[in-house]
């Protein structure tokens, strides 16, 4: 007879795919299943995307029976939930989900002129206004949509929605609250000011809640929707990134590197840190009192996943790494839009510069090879930014997300930094161990038998990467005077 297993349910919901994932209190993962978002243009506005709530839940459902059905015979005792930040849904006055803006959506970018005191808003909110941030999606909204605008009672992040779908219960949890540019990041709480600022009515936001604490029980009609257990409590999740950086079990002081669609380079603190020159972020972590102070190089595994499409269509991550170890000859370099925090604007088109006429020598693995290392300068020069404000000491750094996959990208960090790469077991599967650890908390369990066992890269060849650190300079500096 099969025993009965006891998991987790964690709904995890990225810019690109969804994805509904099993797993144990071990962190061990024993089902998943994803799927890419569909998302929708919407005609009124230059640069808008949207998602339909209701067709995202019908598609988290049935990927929770693919999910499930992968697990076997097993109990869910809690269920949780991560996402993309800057994101939201709106609701409406009959508790209707009435549209959902991911962060790709910048509906509101013209009406961020209309923000006077910009540094004022970095100040208290830790980031520089933009479209990015929930604020001007629902300004946006406010200023063209009249007849949601019209229904709207209030709003949630993603995360925060999917659970509310559970609970019927509605509040924001912390890190994704600072994403919004109406929190005030060092005071933990939702700002009158901002609220004034973005002329937005104290009725539309919900109270606050800690990350990792229950925010109710699973509606019986719900739990016979996804066929798992009326007895599941349902656990209020976090930011995507945070629970990342959960799964590595950092300290204040330790340096994160989050290699997902994009690659949030953070230093967590204990104290709110800005910089003078409104280049990074600071959030709220999802562990009370501590901060998470951020770059970030853009889209940089998404980028990779692309052009592994192209190179290595039905090869796996496995031949890439071959073959990179057997060719040692770079005779290319790439610069494909990553981001740097001392840059102004952003490089919008990229490329391969490779010598002419076309050598023998120049393989597919030598276009993987300079998209891994513009993945890695472009993260080493965010790490320098967050140095130069405040001082990293350490003698490592902590790596996890799927795009750390490739151990070549792990050494060439290790070489370029200067530092060694911690990786701990599961990195590749972080925001769902990140999951479960919240999970645990919530029931009071331990997560001692978490496989802890770590992976360390250390720098070697350092020298070597000046030279190629000088030509990738000069392929981005190209590339960004042709944008």
């Amino acid at each position: 007879m099969t025993q009965t297993q006891v998991a987790y349910l964690v709904v995890d919901i990225g810019t690109g795919n969804v994805r509904v994932v099993i797993v144990k209190q071990d962190g061990t993962i024993i089902g998943e299943a994803r799927a890419d978002i569909q998302y929708k243009r919407d005609q009124l506005y230059p640069d808008s995307i949207y998602f339909e709530p209701d067709q995202l839940w019908q598609q988290l459902v049935r990927l929770g029976h693919e999910a499930l059905q992968q697990a076997g015979s097993v109990t869910i005792k809690a269920v949780t939930a991560t996402s993309q930040r800057e994101g939201i849904v709106l609701i409406g006055q009959q508790g209707d989900s009435l549209i959902g803006l991911p962060n790709i959506d910048h509906r509101g970018r013209e009406w961020e002129s209309r923000i006077a005191d910009k540094s004022r808003v970095y100040q208290l909110t830790g980031r520089f206004p933009t479209s990015l941030f929930s604020a001007l999606k629902l300004v946006g909204i406010r200023e063209r949509r009249d007849t949601i605008w019209s229904q709207l009672s209030f709003f949630l992040s993603i995360s925060d929605w999917v659970e509310y779908m559970f609970t019927q219960k509605a509040t924001y949890e912390h890190s994704q609250a600072s994403e919004t540019l109406l929190f005030d990041v060092a005071a933990n709480t939702w700002s009158s000011d901002l609220q004034s600022l973005f002329n937005m009515d104290a009725s539309l936001f919900r109270p606050l809640q800690a990350s990792g604490s229950i925010t109710g029980d699973i509606l019986k009609t719900v739990a016979e929707e996804w066929r798992i257990s009326t007895s599941a409590i349902i656990v209020k999740g976090g930011g995507d990134t945070q629970l990342a950086i959960k799964s590595t079990k950092p300290s204040v002081e330790d340096v994160v590197i989050v290699s997902g669609t994009t690659t949030p380079i953070v230093k967590l603190v204990d104290t709110y840190v800005t910089d003078s020159e409104e280049r990074t972020w600071t959030s709220r972590d999802i562990e009370p009192g501590r901060f998470v102070f951020e770059a970030n190089a853009g889209v940089t595994g998404l980028n990779y996943q692309r052009l592994k499409e192209v190179f290595y269509p039905n090869e796996s991550y496995d031949v890439i790494e071959k073959e990179l170890a057997a060719n040692g000859h770079i005779s290319c370099t790439a610069s494909l839009g990553s981001l740097v925090a001392t840059e102004k604007a952003p490089v919008i088109k990229g490329g391969f510069i490779f010598p002419a006429p076309v050598s023998h020598e120049l393989t597919r693995s030598c276009f993987v090879r300079a998209t891994l290392l513009d993945i890695a300068f472009s993260i080493a020069e965010n790490y320098q930014v967050l140095n130069e404000v405040s001082p990293h000491h350490l003698d490592y750094i902590w790596a996890c997300g799927g795009g750390m996959q490739s151990r070549s990208l792990r050494q060439l960090l290790a070489n370029i930094i200067g530092k060694a790469v911690k990786v701990r077991k599961g990195f590749q599967q972080s925001s769902a161990v990140g999951g479960a650890l919240l999970c645990n908390e919530a029931l009071k369990i331990s997560s001692t038998q978490l496989n802890d066992s770590v992976e360390t890269i250390l720098p070697q060849d350092q020298e070597q990467f000046k030279e190629l650190y000088a030509d990738w300079k000069r392929t981005r500096n190209f590339f960004s005077q042709t944008s």
